[in-house]
């Protein structure tokens, strides 16, 4: 009898933790204060992580404790030979450390990671043997990262490893302020120039976000990690591999429901797409384009 009772409780909490559709192929949300697990897909697949690598670039960094107003030149070196991403800092530009890793964390600028490792303590080669170093101490034992920017698809891990790494971040307070700064101007070659932050919900009425930061490559789908407070909880979540920007958005704008205590998320139809105004500070409207939702059947 205790067996079949356990065999239905488990089975009650995983059709639980698939009630919301998500896009994304893995999909982990955390309640920060307890641990619990609140939603789960695939939390312990390995896939590629693309830039959400750059939170442990981040981190690596500022360990590191080196001179944050010490600038450095962008060099030839620092441009992305693998996937010929573009960039708005150009070589040449001589950068204070602090808004490198503004540039890289902030931005997702690729330039701007591969120069913080380039300039690290004993360079790139010390700058991966620390990452190794902070990967085990963090307990992330299907993580592995080899390069800073996360173009190698070879940056792999797991939605249960990237909260470890999520939790980690946010004791940083750099991180946390950079990851949610909406935009920066930053002085490029004396001239300033503005800089936004690649998830478009930072700033957006509604969200109280204490950690964020995006991903992308081909291999890797549309990535995100979020830290929110909603309805007086905190939670992290972890969305790997959607297929387009908009489903990152909404499986987020699900997870938020979801943590509110919204019985009927938003779901993805195949067809009709549309646009949702998401509102942001200073009077401005972010409209995203997303496919026409509905709301699930019941009992469907």
């Amino acid at each position: 009898m205790k067996k079949l009772f356990a065999a239905v409780l488990m089975s009650v909490s995983a059709a639980a933790a698939f009630a919301v559709p998500f896009g994304s192929q893995s999909v982990l949300v955390v309640e920060d204060d307890t641990g619990k697990v609140l939603l789960e897909k695939n939390a312990d697949s390995v896939v590629p992580i693309a830039s959400l690598t750059k939170l442990m670039t981040a981190m690596v960094i500022l360990d590191a404790k080196q001179d944050m107003d010490e600038l450095i030149e962008i060099d030839k070196s620092d441009v992305d030979t693998l996937k010929h991403s573009t960039s708005r800092v150009p070589v040449g530009a001589s950068i204070a450390r602090r808004d490198v890793l503004q540039l890289a964390l902030m931005s997702s600028d690729n330039r701007a990671a591969a120069a913080l490792a380039r300039t690290y303590p004993g360079g790139s080669v010390a700058f991966g043997a620390a990452v190794k170093r902070k990967i085990a101490a963090l307990g992330m034992t299907q993580t592995v990262i080899e390069e800073p920017t996360g173009l190698s698809p070879q940056n792999r891990s797991t939605a249960a490893d990237l909260v470890k790494m999520a939790s980690a971040a946010a004791n940083y307070p750099d991180i946390t302020r950079i990851t949610t700064d909406p935009k920066d101007i930053i002085k490029i070659k004396g001239r300033d120039v503005e800089y936004h932050n690649t998830n478009r919900l930072v700033g957006a009425k509604g969200w109280d976000i204490g950690l964020s930061k995006t991903g992308y490559t081909q291999e890797a789908g549309r990535c995100l990690i979020m830290r929110v407070k909603a309805a007086g909880k905190n939670a992290t979540m972890v969305l790997l591999n959607a297929g387009a920007n908009s489903v990152r958005i909404l499986d987020a704008l699900n997870i938020r429901r979801h943590v509110l205590g919204d019985s009927a998320p938003t779901a993805l139809t195949a067809d009709n797409p549309m646009r949702v105004k998401v509102s942001s500070g200073g009077g401005r409207v972010k409209h995203v384009k997303v496919r026409r939702h509905r709301r699930p059947k019941t009992g469907a």
